[in-house]
């Protein structure tokens, strides 16, 4: 939609919507620039302080994928007249513990009477105006590294019908909780040649390799067996748990996908899972993939080298 509206030309905008990053930042000296996003949604878990920690993560992980470090973030708040204050309290309080392990101060904030709770964040962060890694960076002969399992859309949905074992909810939500801020700092600190970041949220891995595939001008080939999988998420899939958002991630994106013909059609479907929280898809060059993984994995992330870059072609992906 924002697409039809007229177009404001302001030098000092770095990145905005034109390649559907996920975050726009605005220069403000030749030394320093603004991250700027906004993520909110409904609650994804039962308990409320892990629902306030899942948004919070969720919200600030666009400016870790812009290669930003998170300042400052507003609350944002929808939550029913007649609901329990103490539900809304322990949202907050799940949401503050990780705006704190971030470093980031909760300023402020904004709320409305609605039937339905949603909770998340408006967040501001800083980044060098010559070190933003936006989606459209990635080169062609590049590796592509994800640093989180996939597999929380249809894990989620399992939950909300009930029917999730204990032992897959724990990993979820030990995943949705784990902020994307060591990968951002080692990607910051080591000085990898790192061309390209996005991560991986709503639309899927499909659908946010698609975003990077067009407006890096490449196609990309993607290793199936290589994604880390959550624990259930297979069965999950098997047993039919598959959320409204993967469907519509599936129609929107699959016409620009081609498969070998042995790929498994439970770990198709997993590749446009909707992800809340999801990790860091980074295009990095191949020289480096080995040691950033190693390195990843010593910080605790499951990291794997996911896929490659390829030379602008077709198909778009190719999933192998």
């Amino acid at each position: 939609m924002l697409g039809k509206l007229a177009r404001q030309h302001d030098p000092n905008v770095l990145v905005g919507f034109d390649h559907a990053d996920d975050a726009g930042v605005y220069q403000l000296t030749p030394e320093q620039a603004l991250v700027q996003t906004v993520d909110f949604f409904t609650p994804v878990v039962d308990d409320p302080y892990t629902f306030g920690q899942i948004a919070a993560t969720n919200s600030l992980s666009d400016v870790y994928a812009m290669g930003g470090k998170p300042l400052t973030s507003l609350a944002l708040v929808c939550f029913p007249e007649k609901a329990d204050l103490e539900i809304l309290e322990h949202i907050l309080a799940g949401g503050l513990s990780k705006m704190m392990e971030a470093g980031c101060t909760v300023i402020g904030g904004h709320s409305i009477r609605d039937e339905e709770t949603k909770f998340g964040y408006s967040v501001t962060g800083l980044v060098h105006p010559k070190k933003v890694l936006a989606n459209s960076g990635a080169k062609p002969g590049d590796s592509l590294v994800l640093t989180k399992a996939i597999g929380t859309g249809v894990i989620s949905t399992a939950i909300k019908k009930g029917v999730a074992d204990p032992a897959w909810i724990a990993a979820s939500v030990a995943s949705m909780t784990t902020l994307n801020k060591k990968a951002a700092e080692l990607i910051a600190n080591k000085g990898y040649q790192v061309h390209g970041m996005t991560d991986i949220t709503g639309f899927g891995v499909i659908g946010h390799v698609r975003e990077m595939a067009l407006a890096s001008n490449v196609s990309v080939q993607l290793f199936a067996n290589q994604f880390p999988l959550l624990p259930g998420a297979l069965e999950c899939v098997r047993a039919g748990h598959v959320p409204a958002g993967l469907k519509a991630n599936r129609e929107f994106a699959e016409c620009v996908v081609e498969y070998q013909a042995n790929i498994p059609d439970d770990l198709k479907t997993l590749l446009f899972d909707p992800q809340t929280a999801g990790g860091l898809f980074i295009s990095i060059a191949p020289q480096e993939c080995e040691g950033f993984v190693r390195e990843l994995e010593d910080l605790g992330l499951p990291a794997r080298h996911v896929g490659d870059v390829m030379e602008p072609g077709k198909p778009l992906i190719r999933v192998v």
